[in-house]
Parts: C-alpha cells; structure tokens; sequence
C-alpha cells in the first residue's frame, strides 16, 4: 500500500492523507466520463479511492456515479457551489476540502480522492490548497481553436485531455494540429487524446495519475 503522509500537502490539512486530484472543465467535455471510465480501471490496480462531485445547485452528478454501480455510493460526495462553479475549487475551496476530510475519516485506507468541478469555461483552475495535481478536459467538439485561446485551465492544468476524438471528422476539426498546438501552448506538458466511451486513452490516464501522486503505474 502506499505510504500516504505527504511532507508537502496543501496547507490546511495535517496527517495521513490521501492523494487529490482535480478534475475540471467546461460543460459537457467529458468530465463525469471520465471518472466513470477511471474508477474500474485504477480499482484493478487496487487503489482505494473515493469522488468528490461539484454541481451548481444539484447533485446530479454525485447520483448518477451512485447509480453506476462503479463504486460504493457511499463513497461519492456531492458539494452544491450555489455560484460559478469555480468559486468552491479555487476562491474558497473550504467545502470540497471538509468533503474530502470526511470521506478519509470514513475510509481510513483510502489513497485517492478524484474532485471534479462543476462545468465551467477554460478560465476554471484549482487551488493547491485543494487539490495535489489536476486534469483539464476539454472536446473536440468545441473546435480545434481551444489551444490558441490559451485558457489558465488548459495551460496550468498538470494533464490536458482532449475528448470525444472520435468526433473530430464529423465537426471538421484537424485533430493532429489540435493536438499539437495544444502540446506548443502548453510548453511540452502532457497532453492526452481519448475516447471515453470507446475506451480509447483512459489507461494512460490512468497512468499519468499513479506516476504523479500514487508513485506507482
């Protein structure tokens, strides 16, 4: 099992902690796809782990991952921003670290909480406060000019993951030119093309967060 006491842990939290890790990006971009693709996955590599969700005024996406039969319900907590969504992962994210501190006092094994945020636009970051590493999720749907338009989420964010590729013929983007302009605006980091629903990227996902925060793939 991995040794869980972070010696740089955000500010705010003290002891044995499990690993956070963020999840952001626009509406519809794939963020809730995304959780639901990695949580069979990191649970063959026996990761103990739990999901913080973020929705404006619901908890619809906390419900539909409690009726996915991916994971225990209890193990999935809903915080209701009740304001930009951004507000509660970056400005104050006091709600989502008390959701996070119940899930460890509940599950003392637990090694990995995945927050997503709420959907929002590229300008959406997460605090370190909160989180220790994050993902950004955008589409090809939304046009193969997001790189050039150099959102704080897509370039501060420690993984980009560019969804849905399997669309790019049928909305004319030029996906390896999306591609590569999103690896030049981002200065080489990691960058991540997929398919949820096919399946298609969500391994080296996977990956890239048991290197980051887990040290084991």
């Amino acid at each position: 099992m991995l040794d869980q006491t972070h010696s740089d842990q955000p500010a705010g939290r003290t002891g044995p902690a499990a690993a956070r890790v963020g999840v952001g990006g626009p509406v519809g971009s794939g963020k809730t796809a995304l959780i639901e693709a990695l949580i069979p996955v990191l649970q063959r590599r026996g990761i103990d782990l739990a999901v913080v969700t973020n929705d404006l005024v619901t908890k619809e996406d906390a419900e539909r991952l409690r009726r996915s039969g991916l994971i225990d319900p209890a193990r999935v907590s809903a915080v209701e921003a009740g304001a930009c969504p951004h507000t509660v992962i970056r400005e104050d994210p006091t709600l989502n670290i008390a959701a996070g501190d119940d899930l460890e006092a509940r599950f003392p094994g637990l090694e990995l909480i995945l927050f997503e945020s709420g959907g929002d636009n590229l300008a959406s970051t997460f605090s370190l406060d909160l989180v220790d590493w994050w993902i950004f999720v955008v589409d090809v749907a939304g046009g193969d000019d997001i790189p050039r338009k150099k959102g704080p989420g897509l370039l501060r964010c420690d993984l980009l993951v560019v969804n849905k590729v399997d669309l790019a013929p049928y909305v004319g983007v030029n996906l390896d030119r999306m591609i590569e302009e999103a690896r030049q605006v981002r200065g080489g980091r990691p960058v991540i093309a997929t398919n949820l629903r096919g399946g298609v990227g969500i391994e080296e996902v996977a990956d890239a967060i048991s290197a980051a925060v887990l040290f084991r793939v």
